[in-house]
């Protein structure tokens, strides 16, 4: 097994959950990930102690560990606190190292970075609504500090994590959304913050790509779940998984009518670093599961076949305002990952699968298991 830089072979990047583990070195061997490209580069990841960024981090280390790549790790973080429990004695290693700092300020750190994955961003539904003035802002500033960053440092590769809520509302007849789409959103809602933000901050990155030479991609996820999820995380499939562990009937505040598609935790961090690696500049990819696509409702209605043992079903409880809770309006929209499967990258875990790995590593970081 390959020798650690400047660290110890033996120590695992997700030692706590098993699951995790799992899914790290599944990734490490992917021989469709060109983690060779990366080999000696030092990589900077905001948004480090996120769900996503946070396996970024891990899936370059136990690349390190799997591959023998020597990748320079940079965790950009805004608690050292926070970080320091999330990611534990890797940090001892000697690949990974701590930045810590606010996107919102200008980003600075020494030496070289040879690539960066920007993943800093307002997450909550709650958030959005509550706060959408601080969700524009950190958007639009903290990536425009985070690009600066990148044009100073003359990156070979800058990643921009976006989201499928960039396609705001799709025409009911849209069927599978590509990338040149473009739905509807209302300006005037608040809950728009998260999503205009984001359309905003592509433009960003297409225009510091066109007008300073910046080599940036975009990521657009679809909604991104698996081993990894703290325990008490408030989106819908961990509250999803967390009735079936505590065996608690699944309440729905909406019809469940939502479409959408979904893509497990691995297969997007898969995803994330070939677009960095092998993805066009200036070009967004939609990073998705083509298979997973299924109704709010639906899905519940899958996680209680799932859990059979728990003997849990669907209930329903609409709310007066429902406003409140962050919904966006109820749509059908799923992404259309061609552009980004032609780049060598397939999904592998499919949706029911998704659920089950989910639950067990919830029950391992809670304690449970």
């Amino acid at each position: 097994m390959a020798e650690i830089v400047s660290g110890t072979a033996s120590v695992l990047e997700s030692p706590k959950d098993r699951i995790l583990q799992e899914d790290l070195e599944l990734l490490a061997k992917d021989s469709s990930v060109p983690f060779e490209m990366l080999s000696g580069k030092t990589v900077l990841v905001t948004g480090a102690t996120g769900l996503v960024g946070s396996q970024v981090v891990r899936s370059l280390a136990c690349s390190n560990r799997v591959r023998g790549t020597k990748i320079q790790i940079l965790a950009f973080v805004r608690s050292e606190e926070k970080a320091r429990n999330v990611f534990g004695t890797l940090l001892g290693r000697g690949d990974v190292s701590l930045v810590t700092g606010d996107v919102a300020e200008p980003v600075d750190c020494d030496g070289p970075v040879d690539y960066i994955i920007h993943g800093a961003s307002a997450t909550s539904s709650r958030y959005f609504v509550s706060n959408p003035v601080e969700t524009i802002l950190t958007a639009i500033h903290g990536t425009s500090n985070v690009l600066e960053f990148a044009r100073k440092k003359q990156v070979q590769g800058f990643l921009y994590l976006s989201s499928l809520e960039v396609y705001g509302t799709p025409d009911a007849d849209a069927g599978m959304i590509g990338e040149d789409y473009s739905g509807y959103i209302n300006p005037l809602l608040v809950r728009s913050s998260y999503s205009e933000g984001k359309r905003m901050v592509e433009c960003l990155c297409a225009s510091y790509a066109s007008e300073y030479g910046v080599p940036v991609k975009i990521a657009r996820l679809s909604q991104t779940f698996g081993a990894g999820v703290d325990y008490a995380d408030g989106r819908v499939f961990a509250e999803f998984a967390r009735c079936a562990i505590e065996k608690k009937d699944i309440v729905l505040h909406t019809e469940g009518k939502t479409v959408r598609s979904y893509c497990y935790t691995k297969d997007a961090v898969a995803a994330m670093l070939v677009i960095l690696l092998k993805g066009e500049t200036a070009q967004a990819y939609n990073v998705t599961n083509m298979d997973t696509r299924i109704s709010i409702a639906a899905m519940a209605q899958l996680v209680c076949d799932t859990f059979a043992d728990a003997g849990i079903r669907t209930a329903f409880d609409m709310p007066e305002d429902v406003a409140a809770f962050g919904y966006n309006p109820e749509m059908v929209i799923a992404l259309d990952s061609t552009k980004l499967e032609a780049l060598g990258w397939k999904p592998t875990v499919g949706l029911r699968e998704m659920f089950v790995r989910l639950a067990d590593s919830m029950e391992i970081s809670a304690g449970r298991k």
